[in-house]
């Protein structure tokens, strides 16, 4: 009787965690998870701090211009197409015989609803700078938690996950190109990456929603459209245009919606629908069009070069075969055909390599791609921009003085600056087709 009572006195309570029996993965564990999860607290406040100085204290001159601009025109109910002289709405003389925006009209709307929540109410320029930038910070943060739930889901250890994620936090290139300069190529990223990993996983319709709506920020999505098909063609037929349904209605909607629905003239878009097939130069094989010819328009024989990507990416696409399987494969077929389109346009933004980076960034740290790809994915970007004075056009918002007197300096130095930017592009275009050749490359069979 005693020992039985005895044993009953030191049975365990199964209701309650067993601390006796586990005590690593119960309270050491727990305190363990707590000191990490502080550092990482204070990265990612530390992140956020510099991007939100970057963002109020810089501004890529020829781009925050036109977005402040558009910003007025969608928020004061005006055609955000119209050019419009607007130095004295910004009390500033170079808003005077800038551009329009040349993307579709979602990134407009956005601009349109931070123009009437801020500079409406309070017609501060800097501040007004910064939040412009508010939804790039954010798409910056939540693409790094994008990058680090898909690297979870393909097995990759945490401590490789960590390092991927502070790479996007602190990347010199990825946070100039949008927190300082303030272009939105990382929301096209996140948007453009979401809508692949739904497609893996089944979610159709909102993959296609969400792929709308990333051409619909920015055109240089469009690679992804041919790779969904090949990725579809394994499937049923069905499926397949159901997918192209309602990505052509989605993109239909947010592409020509805003013209029908605040009643803008379309006229002036389709007068210039050609406008991104005539120009040449930035980070592209026609890098030497504005040194040789003062102009970033390609002359009138060489139109077809303007048009070169559609048969690449034709060939690309046709190289896919005989099919996509799996997201590793998925995410390196579509660096592929990004990269292919972005080698055979006559005109590539460097800010426009943040499409590709996050997924190389993945595929890097699930050895998919060496180490060396991915420094040449934003290195060489990085290097192109101090040579093509993107980075001292930063300096408008707050140092205008600063930013004239740089580049009367690179003026006088244009021929050595534009020798090392034809360098640099060179090298570039070598470690682009390397990336895409081992994209393409297929996996030995295994036995």
């Amino acid at each position: 009787m005693a020992s039985s009572s005895y044993f009953r006195s030191c049975r365990v309570d199964r209701r309650k965690p067993d601390l006796m029996f586990h005590p690593i993965t119960s309270t050491q564990d727990i305190h363990s998870k707590q000191r990490s999860s502080t550092p990482d607290r204070l990265l990612l406040a530390s992140s956020i701090l510099f991007q939100i100085l970057l963002a109020l204290f810089f501004g890529h001159a020829y781009d925050m211009r036109i977005f402040m601009s558009t910003g007025y025109l969608v928020g004061t109910g005006q055609n955000p197409y119209i050019a419009q002289n607007l130095s004295a709405v910004f009390h500033n003389p170079t808003f005077q015989g800038i551009t329009t925006i040349g993307y579709p009209p979602p990134w407009a709307l956005v601009l349109g609803l931070i123009y009437l929540f801020t500079y409406q109410v309070i017609p501060n320029f800097l501040f007004y700078n910064l939040a412009l930038k508010l939804p790039i910070i954010a798409g910056n943060i939540c693409l790094a938690y994008c990058v680090v739930y898909i690297l979870k889901q393909s097995g990759a250890p945490e401590k490789i996950t960590r390092r991927a994620w502070i790479f996007l936090l602190f990347n010199p290139f990825f946070l100039i190109t949008t927190s300082a300069w303030g272009q939105f190529d990382s929301i096209v990223a996140l948007v453009s990456l979401l809508s692949l990993f739904l497609l893996y996983e089944g979610r159709q319709i909102r993959s296609a929603i969400l792929l709308a709506l990333a051409i619909s920020l920015k055109p240089i999505a469009l690679p992804l459209i041919p790779l969904v098909l090949v990725y579809q063609a394994g499937g049923s037929l069905q499926r397949t245009l159901r997918y192209l349904v309602v990505l052509t209605i989605s993109m239909f909607l947010f592409c020509v919606g805003p013209f029908v629905l605040f009643r803008w003239d379309p006229s002036p878009i389709l007068q210039h629908w050609n406008a991104h097939f005539t120009v040449g130069g930035g980070l592209s094989f026609m890098t030497f069009l504005e040194y040789t010819k003062w102009s970033y328009l390609i002359p009138g024989q060489w139109w077809f070069v303007g048009w070169l990507w559609v048969p690449a990416l034709g060939l690309a696409t046709y190289a896919l075969k005989p099919g996509i399987k799996g997201l590793k494969d998925l995410l390196k077929k579509s660096v592929a055909l990004i990269l292919v389109f972005y080698l055979c346009r006559a005109w590539t933004s460097e800010t426009n390599i943040n499409l590709i980076l996050p997924l190389v960034l993945i595929l890097t740290s699930i050895n998919e791609l060496d180490r060396l790809s991915l420094v040449a994915v934003w290195v060489l970007p990085l290097l192109f921009s101090f040579f093509n004075t993107s980075i001292t056009q930063l300096f408008f918002p707050s140092l205008p003085g600063l930013m004239d007197k740089l580049l009367s300096m690179d003026v006088e130095l244009q021929t050595l600056r534009y020798a090392i930017r034809t360098m640099i592009v060179v090298l570039w275009f070598v470690a682009g087709w390397r990336i895409v050749l081992r994209c393409f490359k297929r996996e030995p069979a295994q036995a």
